[in-house]
Order: structure tokens, then sequence, then C-alpha cells
């Protein structure tokens, strides 16, 4: 069994950032290259091939997070403008 990818932190969030994505091309661009990098390095730390250097991973784990603050800002914004609908 796999172990799940802990990089995948905005799954419960996919609604918003299908919209956000379809309004900004800046944020789709950078949620992008999150992607890419949270699965690459994800990858990199599940893998049975050549070691990488901790400096590398750790590296690819800072780029990684500045990554998620910046996606993080953007959903609450986008969380804080929509329109909340009663029920």
């Amino acid at each position: 069994m796999k172990s799940q990818n802990k990089y995948r932190k905005f799954q419960l969030q996919q609604k918003n950032i299908e919209a956000l994505e379809k309004e900004n091309s800046r944020f789709k661009r950078v949620y992008s290259e999150y992607e890419n990098m949270s699965n690459e390095l994800w990858n990199l730390e599940n893998s049975k091939g050549e070691p990488v250097p901790d400096d590398f991973i750790n590296a690819m784990v800072l780029q990684t997070s500045y990554l998620e603050d910046e996606i993080e800002d953007w959903l609450i914004q986008f969380n804080e403008k929509k329109p909340h609908l009663k029920h």
C-alpha cells in the first residue's frame, strides 16, 4: 500500500481552486507549480533509487511551503469575497 501524498493539502478546496484558476492566470501558474513540486517531492521521498541529498529535498520543501502560503492567501481572499448564501 502506498503512503498518501502529504503535500496534497488543498484537496478539500478543489472547487475554489478550480474557480480561481479560471479567473486568475497567475494563481493557475502558481498552483500548477505547487502540484508539480509536491508530486516530485513525494516521488523523491518515496523512491527506491539513488538517494537524493537532504539539502536538495530541504530546498524543495521550503519552496513548496512558500507556494502553499501563497495559495492559502489566495484561497482566504477568495472565500472572503464570495457571497455567503443563506439556506
